[in-house]
């Protein structure tokens, strides 16, 4: 993903567009719109690719950090604030004034690659002795994670921290309300000097007693000394596959049956500065060992829990490839010149062996050890992003192409250069292709690829959205655009062979990039119309394509496919056609399924689904997060020919169960054809 820097020429455009797109978005308001579409069932279909359709995710926006990775903690290790003590603890904050207790960080920390830990001084006590008494509660630190904990009743929550004393500690550890008046689950640890005396590792599972959406993890004493804290984690029990993602937020996109994980960016992949870009070693091992960094091109700090072992576990658990994004020397302000990349170089083929290697192996011993002996499935590695036109990055691109092809043959190259309108000078396996654009362009971008060469690398549209203020935070508008894009996509599959919308997630309190198809706070969730447009491309990956024309009596506002797919629910063949009216008028629309023996097209069994709204410029929200979303009719005695009415500014898909015996589907482009 770009950064708004490198978006600014695409939003310019909106300004230079805004009239033509409203006149466009009024075609067919005079006279009765008709259209047919002709679906040839019996002809030769062509076999899609099994990757079409997958997803993109960035951490931006908290994405990661904050979101799906299911932490609770913000700056869990204290490091934050950079290596030099004493240093900004934000968001952490003190439960007491100094008269009570003194927080400073230094350098005490056991573990050799993030130094930092937090020492906290009591100066209060509550024994008989004591005559500085401390307040009721105690005095100490608490943390509100990103922007509130979500507590809810009867969940199970684990606290791990890492402490030292010089002395006996009796340590109450609580998750509270906001203010620290109500807890909601609580439990001390205590230890005399000798436990204490060395970093010792302290660990408890709590359950909570009340709900609480704005919660915050509370460390207190009232005994007089000096306690030093470390890596201290909050996570729920209750997690994806038990792998540490959040539950919901990992279902949404699990929901898409998505083939393909593009991670982890992006332009996080490249910082603005090398020094700050995602570095894969950093991020394998024990995570209170992993350094974590700040992402300097969306200005936040992550502790890297969320990192490429992560990554490669969540494409698995979700049922998708992943496809690994590295940094190949270059930044937004910096590169590596290509006589130096040899050390870049390694890394990579390090991360691969990571991946794929044999549990015996250097790297693939480390991925054992993390919990994962066979090999994860990793067939795509994408060089960069955005970077075709920097200095270096044709000459970097060459070397590490040449050594991942020697060592890895298999592995399928991504280039961040353009091919769809000329040849790439370089070898490629896949090109990206990035398109940010405003609602009527994206509409006619619908036939970007009817023209690019089949004989070229294909094309992977890693990144695609409608942005600008037609736009809003996610509308109707935008996902129409979408979906027509989408269909082009289906219909030039030949050679556009993956594709991904982005970004994937927005953290409403973090909302630097917009729109994104998925948002969320710490308790809830819902998608965008640009979300539940993609459900309608779920069966289409692996499907068959099959030959259609749509014929209209007018400037048309429409754009249409139709595939055949297996369902795995209840192993049974359909028929789906898709289309699109991005007009203002609804479109009463004849449909035919030429070339079936008669009653293939079962009479029940096949269903409507409409995504619409009574205004084009509807968004979703946490108060009303289905207000536009799909929804799906029964549809009755349906036969070959049938009679629809899209309503203006919809998406819509007809699914029709037939008997799969009278349907061909063959793996060559031969034959095929699509009309629109």
């Amino acid at each position: 993903m770009g950064s708004f820097r490198a978006s600014c020429k695409v939003l310019f455009c909106f300004f230079f567009l805004v009239s033509s797109v409203y006149q466009f978005l009024a075609i067919g308001a005079d006279g009765n719109q008709t259209a047919q579409l002709i679906v040839d069932a019996k002809g030769l279909g062509r076999k899609m690719p099994e990757t079409l359709f997958g997803l993109f995710f960035e951490e931006i926006n908290h994405a990661g950090a904050g979101g799906l990775w299911a932490e609770l903690v913000s700056n869990r290790g204290f490091e934050a604030g950079g290596p030099i003590t004493p240093s900004n603890i934000n968001p952490w904050a003190v439960i007491g004034n100094e008269s009570y207790v003194v927080v400073a960080t230094d350098r005490s920390s056991p573990f050799e690659r993030n130094k930092v830990a937090l020492r906290v001084e009591v100066l209060c006590g509550n024994d008989s002795n004591s005559t500085n008494i401390c307040p009721a509660g105690g005095v100490g630190v608490y943390n509100p994670g990103y922007w509130g904990m979500n507590v809810e009743q009867n969940k199970w929550f684990t606290v791990v921290m890492h402490v030292r004393s010089e002395g006996a500690i009796n340590i109450s550890v609580a998750l509270t309300s906001s203010n620290g008046v109500d807890t909601l689950a609580a439990t001390n640890f205590v230890a005399n000097g000798c436990t204490v005396g060395n970093w010792t590792k302290y660990t408890a599972n709590l359950r909570a007693t009340a709900t609480n959406s704005n919660a915050r993890l509370q460390l207190t004493t009232t005994k007089k000394g000096v306690i030093w804290f470390d890596q201290v984690s909050v996570m729920p029990v209750d997690t994806y596959r038990n792998h540490n993602f959040r539950k919901d937020l990992t279902q949404m996109i699990a929901d898409l049956n998505p083939q393909f994980l593009r991670f982890p960016g992006g332009c996080f992949v490249e910082g603005e500065w090398l020094r700050n870009a995602f570095r894969w070693k950093q991020t394998i091992g024990p995570w209170e060992e992993r350094p974590g960094h700040f992402g300097d091109v969306w200005k936040y700090w992550t502790d890297d829990g969320l990192g490429y072992f992560e990554f490669l576990q969540l494409a698995e658990d979700i049922g998708a490839l992943p496809v690994w994004v590295f940094n190949n020397g270059i930044s937004h302000n910096d590169e590596v010149d290509t006589t130096s990349i040899g050390p870049f170089l390694q890394e990579v083929l390090d991360s691969i062996e990571f991946a794929r290697g044999a549990s015996n192996s250097t790297w693939g011993s480390v991925r054992t050890a993390m919990g994962h002996e066979g090999p994860f499935n990793l067939k795509y590695v994408a060089l960069g992003n955005e970077d075709c036109w920097k200095k270096n990055y044709r000459g970097n691109y060459m070397r590490f192409y040449d050594a991942i092809k020697r060592v890895y043959p298999d592995i399928k190259v991504i280039t961040n250069c353009d091919g769809s309108s000329r040849k790439l000078n370089h070898p490629a396996d896949y090109y990206d292709f990035h398109i940010y654009t405003t609602a009527v362009n994206m509409y006619g971008m619908a036939h970007q690829f009817d023209n690019t060469s089949r004989d070229a690398p294909k094309a992977f549209v890693s990144e695609y959205a409608v942005r600008g203020k037609d736009a809003g935070s996610g509308n109707l508008l935008a996902a129409l655009a979408e979906a027509a894009f989408l269909v082009g996509v289906e219909i030039n599959s030949d050679v556009v062979e993956m594709a991904s919308y982005a970004p994937l997630f927005v953290n409403s309190n973090d909302r630097t990039w917009s729109p994104d198809a998925i948002v969320f706070n710490s308790s809830f969730v819902y998608g965008t119309p640009s979300y539940w447009m993609q459900h309608f491309f779920s069966n289409s990956s692996g499907a068959t394509l099959l030959n259609s024309t749509l014929k209209t009596n007018s400037s048309s506002s429409l754009i249409a496919s139709a595939i055949t797919w297996k369902s795995s629910q209840d192993n049974k063949t359909y028929i789906k056609l898709k289309v699109v009216n991005f007009g203002n008028v609804s479109v009463s629309l004849k449909i035919s399924v030429d070339g079936l023996q008669t009653n293939s097209i079962q009479l029940s069994g096949a269903t409507k689904t409409v995504l619409t709204s009574s205004n084009v410029m509807d968004e979703n929200s946490f108060k009303e997060p289905t207000k536009v979303a799909p929804i799906r009719f029964e549809l009755k005695d349906v036969g070959q020919d049938l009679d629809a009415e899209l309503p203006a500014y919809s998406f819509t898909a007809f699914d029709l169960l037939t008997d799969s015996s009278s349907l061909q589907t063959v793996e060559t482009d031969a034959g095929y054809k699509s009309s629109i």
